[in-house]
């Protein structure tokens, strides 16, 4: 198996890599196949489900709800660039995904990365506005004032792409080899043969600096909404801007400290079931999680998604709402 690796490295190691095979066992790679495809599915529908019911109910069209149907997609695109393939590979027990298959799955995996980050970051100023700032919220966020904070998380999003996909392939690979699932950055700097990958490294560590600074930001965001709520003489009125905050902040808190592990831990020269983790839980967890958390226990989505669905809605099932709308 390793000569036949080796002799793959000699022949076109600029044509294709090797992705990494969780088994040898044909049932462990059908469980796999199953576990990732059920995972799929279920993300991208609960995250389709939210996109439809905004888009179709009009009372939902506020900077909230159109700030989360922008995460929805997001969310669609990050796990649809690196799920499909390894689902695809499990079923016909292969490990290989081309060069330029590579190249584009970096690109769109941190554009898709990157714009979630930004979107959620957004979305603390929202909050902060709505709750803080409860007067000044209509002119503030205004509907102009949403659409050029979203086209913005876009293009700064897509250019922070190209910039870490030209880092990470400056370099040639002495391997192809990847010890993950998908083409990871860290992985893949892992195997480059000069020292072209240090630009990738200097990129990388402004990134974590910037994306540190995004975080005290939400942070810093947060101790003023938790200030002016602690202030709210209502506590059905306190209980109610919590449950909007509190699961923002853990989403972020969970998705950067997963993602500054998985990025700027060193990486081994085995599959690390520890690096298999941390990469899950910044990649694939957060697209399955947000629907739930921001949407799907909000009492105005329920009712819409009723209304889509032709069902019928009872306000006494929903079990809390994590919505604060203005």
């Amino acid at each position: 198996m390793v000569l036949k690796e080796q002799s793959l490295i000699n022949q076109s190691s600029l044509e294709e890599f090797l992705l990494m095979d969780f088994s040898d066992v044909r049932e462990l790679q059908l469980l796999h196949f199953m576990v990732f495809l059920v995972w799929y599915l279920v993300a991208a529908t609960g995250n389709l489900l939210i996109i439809s019911a905004v888009a179709w109910d009009h009372h939902l069209h506020t900077p909230m709800y159109f700030f989360l149907i922008n995460l929805a997609i997001q969310d669609i695109g990050q796990i649809s660039v690196i799920i499909p393939k390894s689902i695809f590979n499990y079923l016909l027990n292969t490990r290989h995904i081309s060069y330029f298959g590579c190249v584009a799955q970096v690109l769109l995996f941190v554009f898709f990365l990157a714009s979630d980050f930004s979107l959620l970051t957004v979305m603390a100023y929202d909050r902060y506005v709505a709750i803080c700032n409860p007067l000044q919220y209509e002119k503030v966020m205004n509907k102009q004032a949403c659409i050029h904070m979203v086209i913005v998380v876009w293009i700064f999003s897509f250019f922070y792409g190209v910039l870490h996909t030209g880092g990470t392939f400056a370099s040639p690979f002495c391997s192809n080899v990847i010890n993950q699932f998908f083409c990871e950055i860290p992985q893949l700097l892992k195997l480059a043969c000069s020292d072209l990958y240090l630009i990738e490294i200097g990129v990388l560590s402004f990134s974590a600096t910037v994306g540190l600074g995004c975080f005290v930001f939400i942070v810093v965001t947060y101790v003023h909404i938790f200030n002016a709520v602690l202030k709210i003489p209502s506590v059905q009125g306190r209980q109610k801007a919590f449950s909007t905050c509190l699961p923002h902040l853990i989403v972020v808190s969970v998705f950067l400290s997963t993602g500054y592990f998985a990025y700027l831990k060193p990486t081994s020269t085995s599959p690390s079931h520890l690096g298999l983790a941390l990469t899950m839980m910044y990649s694939m967890v957060p697209p399955l999680m947000n629907p739930v958390i921001y949407s799907m226990r909000n009492k105005e989505i329920k009712h819409a998604l009723s209304k889509l669905l032709g069902l019928r809605y009872s306000p006494w099932n929903t079990f809390s709402i994590l919505g604060l709308q203005r």
